[in-house]
């Protein structure tokens, strides 16, 4: 039987009525979390391009094609294999580049080839392929040729908005409440989301985009820890993985909508609009009974334990008192003496300590590894699926749809044959794939996909777990600053994601190597770590340095509590 707050679950129920109904309405708005990550795939896509044209063209030729309208051309121009030739009604010729033009000089017949004089120009505008993309920012604002690098600024500054966005809503949402900032983020997605489409440069379209992906991070980690105070620890683990699970969705809604709507303020506002019926609700959300009862917010905490006993079918038995006598029991005996010294819970420790012997330093060097590359691996993955050949909109939704069932298999691999052994071969498995896309022919496009679908696949089993795995590698009194620096190391990985992707313009699978090597280098590492599936929760540096050479003494006095709050912190 458990003790303190986590009684109650024991009592009401550790997933019943109640908390499936708030599970499932907070999860639903972590879709739009997914889809605003994601939506710069068809924001920011640059399709064919070539430098403007004379307004009367009467022919053009583009190697052994011709036709007499520009359009015409697009599904044969190949962007670096050459110009595409035109001729206007008063006989003038011009050889047209993505970024330069060509006028003939004394030009007499109409052919491709061309060995005379020429006078070049810069690009005064440009025409672009409309039969892929309608309309992005790209095409709305001239992002190519000397301003491309802006449009390859917009995802790096969206995922720096969302390092931020995890430090300060993390932190705000421990002091104010986990409600006001679900409240908060999600309107501001709302209101962000919406001016998004209606920016008219390109500055205000990325401030705005920064502001959405700090509140989306927001919503993002605080959710994580909204919905671990709300389920029981019988269920937890699936409860905490299958948040991913929402995030997925949110990918494959972004690949719906992008290939029904071409047009990037249109598809700006329904992306947006898909997940606002959350704000109707989403203010009937209670504040979670771990944080009213660290507030001592008891009179609040007693209705909502009548309140969950209520809609879960129960006698509202379970009083405040009792739960508050237990933890203030549990806290005492936690600062009893134990071998003639006292265990000092408080004390504070900096991140120093995470590598104070040579076992800790390893064990917190590739901790971090795994948060790095899980977070790389899934974003290029994601982010880099258009670029992988065929259609562009069907590789995105399976980018998406291959977690779903990763995060179930995950689930039942760790709670069966352990957390190293489920994360050591998951990396192993998805680095072995990249690497062999190398061998892959150009011309067989569908194979390349597969397996960058399996390094998706493994990667996200890997990321989903590495959550849990790092609570229970590090003692009570450091366990939320191995969490905190592990997130941090995530979010360095997701603003390197995006720059790692347009290495796909040297070529088209370096990405996927570059994460396939890591990958496979990091699940060698991961052996190292010492399993803890079966293992009680530490509380000293001593006892987790033990951890995989010799049995554990079980410590009674275990703060359960704290290792599920600093998940996703």
């Amino acid at each position: 039987m458990t003790t303190g707050v986590e009684r109650l679950f024991d009592e009401l129920g550790h997933f019943k009525r109640f908390q499936a109904c708030l599970y499932f309405a907070a999860i639903f708005q972590a879709i739009s979390c997914g889809i605003h990550y994601l939506a710069s795939v068809f924001l920011v896509q640059t399709p064919k391009f070539l430098c403007d044209a004379p307004s009367n063209i009467t022919d053009v030729l583009y190697r052994n094609h011709s036709s007499t309208s520009l359009p015409d051309i697009w599904t044969h121009y190949k962007p670096g294999d050459g110009p595409v030739v035109v001729r206007t009604a008063g006989g003038d010729q011009w050889e047209l580049s993505p970024c330069l033009k060509a006028l003939r000089l004394d030009a007499i017949n109409f052919q491709y080839e061309f060995f005379g004089n020429k006078t070049v120009e810069s690009c005064g505008g440009f025409v672009y392929d409309h039969s892929e993309v309608e309309q992005s920012i790209v095409t709305e604002w001239d992002l190519v040729c000397e301003k491309e690098w802006l449009a390859k600024l917009a995802q790096p500054t969206f995922m720096l908005g969302v390092l931020i966005g995890a430090l300060v809503f993390g932190d705000v949402a421990d002091r104010i409440g986990r409600r006001p900032i679900l409240m908060a983020t999600s309107l501001c997605q709302f209101l962000f989301g919406v001016t998004v489409a209606f920016t008219g440069n390109y500055y205000l379209f990325v401030l705005m985009r920064f502001l959405l992906a700090m509140v989306s991070s927001g919503y993002l980690v605080v959710v994580f820890v909204y919905v671990t105070e709300f389920t029981g620890i019988k269920v937890r683990t699936w409860t905490s993985m299958h948040v991913h699970a929402a995030f997925a969705v949110g990918i494959m809604v972004v690949a719906l909508v992008g290939y029904l709507v071409r047009v990037w303020w249109i598809y700006q506002i329904i992306l947006t609009l898909s997940t606002s019926p959350f704000l109707l609700y989403c203010w009937k959300f209670p504040e979670t009974p771990f944080y009213l009862m660290a507030k001592g917010r008891y009179k609040e905490a007693q209705e909502l334990l009548d309140t969950m006993a209520y809609f879960n079918g129960l006698p509202p038995t379970l009083k405040v008192s009792e739960l508050k006598d237990e933890c203030d029991g549990a806290q005492l005996n936690d600062n009893k003496q134990e071998d003639g010294r006292v265990v000092e819970v408080e004390k504070r420790l900096s991140i120093l300590d995470m590598f104070g012997s040579l076992k800790m330093a390893g064990r917190s060097a590739t901790c971090w590894a795994i948060w790095f590359i899980g977070s790389l691996g899934y974003y290029v993955f994601s982010l880099g699926s258009v670029n992988l050949g065929g259609n562009q909109y069907i590789n995105l939704f399976l980018a998406g749809a291959v977690e779903v069932p990763s995060y179930l298999i995950g689930c039942f691999a760790m709670d069966r044959v352990g957390r190293k052994k489920t994360c050591a071969p998951a990396l192993l498995l998805g680095g072995v794939a990249c690497m062999l896309i190398i061998v892959v022919p150009q011309d067989i496009e569908i194979l390349a996909l597969v397996l960058s679908m399996t390094g998706k696949f493994t990667i996200a089993i890997a990321f989903g777990l590495i959550y849990l795995y790092t609570c229970e590698l590090y003692p009570t009194i450091i366990r939320s600053l191995a969490v905190g620096s592990g997130s941090m190391m995530c979010r360095v990985g997701s603003v390197v994601a995006p720059f790692c992707v347009y290495l796909a313009d040297i070529w088209i699978y370096l990405p996927q190597l570059i994460v396939g090597i890591l990958a496979f280098i990091i699940g060698i590492l991961t052996f190292f770590l010492p399993e803890t599936l079966g293992q009680p929760l530490t509380s000293t540096l001593e006892e987790a340095e033990a951890l995989g050479s010799k049995p554990n003494k079980k410590n009674t006095a275990v703060d359960v509590l704290e290792m599920n709050q600093s998940i996703k912190a």
